[in-house]
Parts: structure tokens; C-alpha cells; sequence
């Protein structure tokens, strides 16, 4: 009955959704939403980055839909903003928060309460009064009914050059910082941007990844000078200039986004995509285990040899180019944000910045070549690195599970046991094999870790087919009503957190022959997620059937008064028995 009144509700709110009386305000308030948006600089000078907040104020038990995929008939909230002389990025919207919907019996991503919604823009030219229209599209329900959302609110802003941004309104949350266009360095920060840049190249050499090879590579550098001080400099510049060129290769790669993506790349938009998030998640795992030194970058030979003959200057350059790449596994959050931060700024003042942390990076080894006496001051390697890099471990492993926070939740866990394989994997490859180990060994080795990798890869992370019977949530009165006409119900008792039950999907729920027969039978199949506490299953689970824990499968069966109950994952033939007694639905 629920299910029918939902999906008029959202055929109406559908048909209504062009007809839906707007606002030409800047802020609107009904007994349902309440909307308002605030600048988070009035007036922005040209050329700058700023930002519009989109302020929601919802009744009490009123919910927008968060998931375009979970969302009824495409009914999520969503927001569109424009402006002339304005370049808009997509809007970043919150967090959602899970919701048990009672109305399809399922857990739905969704917004409620007081949240907001922030716009990054860029101002291109002078004007004057400027209008910005946001449309904002929604379906806002509660438990009892849903109604359309249309508004279009506009707001006056002046593009000037004597505005001053130096006071926001209100600072950007750090999660939407990386997001386009949401920056909080802005195009009248330059003096700031600049040294930071250079600063930022500075602290790469403190990373554990480059720490122990920098004195290594200058003492090889200056004994490549044979105590010639003007070749040792120009060494030292030759390897400066590796070092900037593999920074110029980031700035070709923000430019070559920027003109393929626009003038704005949604950087924003990868992390909405589940598929990326758990690959970035997954990447934090193997950066922690390098820096909990389960595996190692070797520094090639030409490098750490003692050999001064060979190189020269392009091999200096080379050694500069490899000493950056060698960084990037310390200073891949850095380098990441840099490259999103880019895609939000004009290109030139995007490729300084980029080749200013090469230049930042580099200068130290132009310094200590040019007066190798200071490498007595620098301090040696030992313990304390070991310990700053396990410290850092720690943290990309809680940026990792930061990360998972948008991945659905019955998604994690495969996740999470992935993880785990990906280490043993990675354990395998590095640390079962040494340099004495026979060739042939070493490479059967290897190809097991890899085809682990690959095969449970596939099996965990892989989008789950759609099962073979048409489940429907736990609904009280569909229960009811399939009681009194008499058709037989099968219901599921499960939990996200039992692992029987996952064992019982596996070898009853995806058998063909156990889902013809409730085809055939005409049986109501009923998923009881009993996950909370307070979910409706949980409390009929105990106070209707009497059951303690799942898996449990309940049958409630034409002429039989009492429910049948099959306890534990091992019921396959004890259910086949009592399907096949049933009528085929034809009869």
C-alpha cells in the first residue's frame, strides 16, 4: 500500500516539478525548506575565485535524497548556478547520511536537517550588479508524503577592482577545499601563493623518501667535479634542472586537464565516483605500507654508486628528474592537491606555482653542491626517520579510511578484506623473495601474488550482479495483505555485520533452483534487515517470531497457522522440501 502511495506521489511530484511556483529572492522559507544564500565575498575583484553558500534549513523528519542512484525516479537534490561575467564549478554538496526509508524498506543516502551546499566560481571581467540565479530541484519528503522542490534564487554581486576580499564572509570547509574553484588561495593572494609554492618544494626534501639519497647524491655530484667548484655548481644546476623538468611534466599534465576537462576540471566530480574512492583508498594502504618499510624503491645504481666516471651533466639532469619521482610516494597528498588546486586558477599563474615547488625542491641541492661543508650540518639518518616515517603510515592509513567514508557501506568490508589481501600480496612480492633467491622461484612467487591480486580483486571489488529473486524490504502491511490472500511469504531474517548470513545468500539465495521455485510458487520474498536496532525487522524478529539472532528464514505458508522456521545457513533442502509442497501460481 506504502509502496503504491509512494510511487504516485513521485509520478505527481514529477508531473509538478515545471509548474512548481519560484522565488525571484535570495532566500525563501515555507513550513517545509528554508533556503538562503550568503557570498562569501561582496564584491570579488576580476579574476578572482570566490565562492556562494547555499544555506538549507529543513523541518523536522523532512529529508532531501542525497543519491542519484538510490533517489526515486531521478528526484535527488540538485543545484545549478549561473551568472554573467561568473564561471561556475559544480556545486559540492554535503555529506549524506544514512536514512531507513520505510516507505521502500531500503537505507537511502540523504540530506535533512540544517546543511549547506558551497558553489566555487571565478569572475572574469568587470560588472556591475551582477545577478546570480541558482535552481535548486528536489523531492523533499517525510515518512508520510513527498512534495516537489523548484526554487530560483537570485542575488546581486558587483565585479570590481577595488574589491577587497580580504575578510570572507565564511571559510570553506577543509573537504571542499580541494574541491573546483573552492580554494582558499585566491587570485589577489599572489604575494602568498608564490612563497608557499617555493616553501612547499622546500620541506620535499625533509620526506623520508629523499632524505637518505640527498647526501648521497651530492657527495656524487661534487666527486663527479673532481674539486672543481664551477663544475661542481653546474652540476648542481644540471641536477636542479632534472629535478624542475619533472615538475614541468605536472604542469604540462594541469594544462593538458585544464583544456580537456574546461576551463574548470571537476576534480570534485572523481570522488563522487565509488570506483575512484576505494582505488585512492586502497592507494593510501600501499603508500602506509611503504613507509612501515614492507616494500622499498631501490636507488639505482647510478646513483649510490661511488663511480665518478660517466654522467655528466644530462646524467645529472636524469638523477634530478628520478630524485623527484622517488619523492612522490611521501609527497603524493601534496602533489595531488597542487594538481586540483591548479585546475581552479589561470594557466599561467597554475604553471608558476607547479614549477616553483620544482625550483623549492631544487634548491638545496644547488646550495650543497656549490658548498659541500654544509652537509656536516645536516642530521644523519637513523631511528627518528624510521619512526616519522612510520608516523606518517598511520596517517595515510586514517586518510584511506577517511576516504571509504563515501563508499557505500556494504561495499567497505569487501573493501576492507581487499585491503588485507593487497598487503599479503605485496608481502609476498617483496618480502618472500630476497636477491639469492633462484630466478624461477622468484618469478612464481611474483606471479602468485599477482594473480591473487587480480582474482580477488575481481571477486570483492567487482559490482555485484543483480541476485536471481526480487527481494522487498520488511513492510508490516505487505505482510498482512499477502496473509489474506492466502499467498505464501518467505522472509530472510539477515544483518550487515553476520557473516552466516552472507554464507546463506551464497549457497540458498543464489541457487537457480531455489529462486525458480519461489518464482513458480509465487512466494513473497522478504529481505528483514535487522542491522539496527530499532529497524522494524529487528523488533519483529524478537517480538512476533521469538528468535534471538540470524540467519533465520521464516515461511508463512497457506493452511499452516504456526511460521516454519529454518535457523543457521544450512537449510537448503529443508526449504526446496517445503517450497515444492506449494500450489504453482498458475493453478
Amino acid at each position: 500500500m506504502y509502496k503504491r502511495l509512494f510511487l504516485l506521489l513521485t509520478a505527481v511530484a514529477a508531473a509538478n516539478f515545471l509548474s512548481y511556483p519560484a522565488t525571484a529572492s535570495d532566500q525563501i522559507q515555507d513550513d517545509t525548506v528554508g533556503v538562503k544564500l550568503v557570498f562569501q565575498h561582496r564584491p570579488v575583484a576580476p579574476n578572482s575565485n570566490s565562492t556562494v553558500q547555499v544555506i538549507f534549513n529543513l523541518a523536522k523528519d523532512w529529508h532531501f535524497y542525497a543519491d542519484e542512484k538510490t533517489a526515486p525516479q531521478d528526484m535527488n537534490l540538485k543545484i545549478t548556478a549561473e551568472g554573467k561575467g561568473l564561471i561556475f564549478a559544480q556545486a559540492v554538496m554535503p555529506k549524506g547520511h544514512l536514512y531507513f526509508d520505510k516507505v521502500t524498506g531500503k537505507k537511502l543516502l540523504v540530506y535533512s536537517e540544517n546543511f549547506s551546499v558551497f558553489i566555487p566560481f571565478t569572475a572574469k571581467t568587470d560588472g556591475r550588479n551582477t545577478e546570480v540565479k541558482i535552481a535548486i530541484r528536489g523531492l523533499a519528503c517525510s515518512e508520510q508524503l513527498c512534495k516537489p522542490i523548484t526554487y530560483e534564487l537570485t542575488k546581486k554581486l558587483d565585479i570590481s577592482k577595488t574589491a577587497k576580499m580580504d575578510k570572507p564572509a565564511f571559510m570553506v570547509p577543509a573537504p571542499v577545499a580541494i574541491a573546483p574553484g573552492s580554494v582558499a588561495l585566491y587570485g589577489g593572494a599572489k604575494h602568498i601563493v608564490l612563497p608557499l609554492a617555493i616553501l612547499a618544494g622546500v620541506l620535499l626534501n625533509v620526506m623520508p623518501c629523499v632524505w637518505p639519497i640527498l647526501p648521497i647524491i651530492v657527495m656524487r655530484l661534487v666527486g663527479q667535479a673532481e674539486k672543481n667548484r664551477a663544475k661542481s655548481i653546474l652540476l648542481g644546476l644540471a641536477f636542479a634542472a632534472g629535478i624542475v623538468l619533472f615538475f614541468a611534466a605536472l604542469a604540462g599534465l594541469s594544462i593538458i586537464l585544464k583544456l580537456g576537462f574546461g576551463l574548470v576540471f571537476q576534480w570534485g566530480d572523481q570522488f563522487r565516483n565509488p570506483a575512484f574512492v576505494v582505488g585512492m583508498a586502497l592507494l593510501m594502504v600501499v603508500l602506509a605500507l611503504y613507509m612501515f618499510g614492507l616494500f622499498t624503491f631501490g636507488i639505482p645504481a647510478s646513483v649510490s654508486s661511488s663511480n665518478k666516471q660517466g654522467g655528466g651533466f644530462a646524467g645529472s639532469v636524469g638523477m634530478g628528474f628520478l630524485a623527484a619521482v622517488l619523492s612522490t610516494p611521501c609527497s603524493f597528498a601534496i602533489l595531488t592537491f597542487v594538481l586540483a588546486w591548479a585546475q581552479t586558477q589561470p594557466i599561467p599563474l597554475a604553471t608558476i606555482t607547479i614549477l616553483l615547488i620544482g625550483v623549492g625542491m631544487a634548491a638545496p641541492y644547488v646550495i650543497l653542491t656549490s658548498v659541500p661543508k654544509l652537509l656536516g650540518a645536516i642530521p644523519k639518518p637513523g631511528r627518528w626517520m624510521e619512526l616519522f616515517k612510520h608516523a606518517t603510515g598511520f596517517i595515510l592509513l586514517a586518510i584511506g579510511v577517511k576516504l571509504l567514508e563515501a563508499v557505500q557501506l556494504e561495499k567497505i568490508i569487501n573493501v576492507l578484506y581487499y585491503a588485507i589481501v593487497l598487503t599479503v600480496c605485496i608481502w609476498m612480492w617483496s618480502v618472500c623473495v630476497s636477491h639469492n633467491t633462484p630466478a624461477v622461484k622468484k618469478w612464481i612467487i611474483r606471479a602468485i601474488a599477482v594473480g591473487l591480486a587480480i582474482f580477488l580483486g575481481f571477486t570483492l571489488l567487482a559490482e555485484k550482479e543483480k541476485g536471481l529473486i526480487d527481494w522487498q524490504g520488511y513492510d508490516a502491511e505487505i505482510i498482512a495483505s499477502a496473509q489474506q490472500g492466502n499467498r505464501p511469504i518467505l522472509m530472510d531474517f539477515t544483518a550487515d555485520w553476520c557473516l552466516s548470513c552472507k554464507i546463506l545468500e551464497k549457497i540458498v539465495y543464489s541457487n537457480k533452483q531455489v529462486a525458480d521455485l519461489i518464482k513458480q510458487k509465487g512466494v513473497l520474498a522478504i529481505k528483514a534487515d535487522t542491522t539496527g536496532y530499532d529497524y522494524p525487522a529487528a523488533k519483529a524478529l524478537k517480538e512476533i517470531y521469538n528468535e534471538p539472532a540470524v540467519p533465520v528464514t521464516v515461511l508463512l505458508l497457506p493452511g499452516k497457522e504456526a511460521p516454519i522456521k529454518l535457523r543457521g545457513n544450512l537449510i537448503k533442502n529443508e526449504l526446496i522440501k517445503n517450497l515444492q509442497s506449494l500450489k504453482d501460481v498458475e493453478e
